[in-house]
């Protein structure tokens, strides 16, 4: 089942290469190692668009956050990057652009099992 679920994420080593490619092929080395990854998780994906594009407005944020998804994987990536940064849900939830109530809801069903 988790087979299935993987392909049908977008590739988006391929999407960004492409952008890159096309905008600017001098920064590609940049992305050398991330791009040789098997797989880039979701904060390598946002580290990514971040050093790409700069920082969105705040309507362009808005919207795109209404888009993300997380998988497992991702919210115990996220989950542990706070243990590991001694944050609070609230400083969480700001610097990854979450609702506070998100953050402890993931708590809730992934740390308290």
């Amino acid at each position: 089942m988790g087979e299935k679920i993987q392909q049908l994420m977008p590739d988006y080593k391929m999407i960004y290469y492409d952008i890159l490619f096309d905008r600017s092929p001098e920064r590609i080395e940049e992305f050398k190692e991330l791009f040789e990854k098997p797989t880039l998780s979701v904060l390598e994906i946002l580290q990514i668009n971040q050093k790409i594009f700069g920082k969105a407005d705040k309507s362009v944020e808005r919207f795109n956050q209404r888009h993300r998804s997380y998988n497992s994987n991702d919210i115990f990536e996220i989950l542990e990057y706070q243990k590991k940064n001694n944050m609070s849900n609230m400083q969480l939830a700001n610097h990854f652009k979450l609702s506070r109530n998100t953050v402890a809801k993931w708590k809730k069903l992934f740390l308290f099992r």
